[in-house]
């Protein structure tokens, strides 16, 4: 194998081993994704769909997966998200439970979880696959696949 890409292929395995090795690191990560989820969860209960999207990457390759439909990019996201819940009355009361954050690598996290909505006339719930990566901004969404029960 060539020296440089062995070089690189032990500094990329060294890095992933000491985010797993390091409890502190992923402590903090495991902190820092929890609050992006529990600052959408408070927007969402106030009505705010603006505020819920900050938790995402506002980046064209943002993908967005549900009802058997995928979109890109986060004004697509918001869009959606406008139309699907197009008054508080809509939106109900979000919940987010049975978290578990799995820290991939320094700048990665994957977090699988429940949602759940408290509406007048119903409760629906389902669960969810979020990808999170370190940003500029902060820990954001990049990947999230949602699925709703039946």
């Amino acid at each position: 194998m060539n020296p440089i890409l062995s070089f690189l292929l032990m500094l990329t395995l060294s890095a992933a081993s000491s985010c797993d090795s390091n409890p502190r690191h992923r402590e903090r990560v495991t902190e820092a994704v929890l609050r992006v989820l529990h600052e959408q969860t408070a927007a969402w209960n106030r009505g705010d769909l603006e505020g819920f999207v900050q938790g995402y990457a506002k980046s064209d390759s943002l993908r967005f997966a549900s009802g058997g439909n995928v979109s890109y990019g986060w004004q697509g996201l918001l869009a959606r998200y406008r139309k699907s819940y197009p008054n508080r009355a809509a939106m109900g009361t979000l919940a987010f439970t049975e978290l578990d954050v799995d820290v991939l690598a320094p700048d990665a996290a994957l977090v699988f979880g429940r949602w759940q909505l408290q509406r007048s006339h119903d409760a629906p719930w389902g669960y969810f696959t979020l990808i999170f990566r370190q940003t500029e901004e902060g820990w954001r969404i990049v990947h999230d696949h949602t699925s709703a029960a039946r």
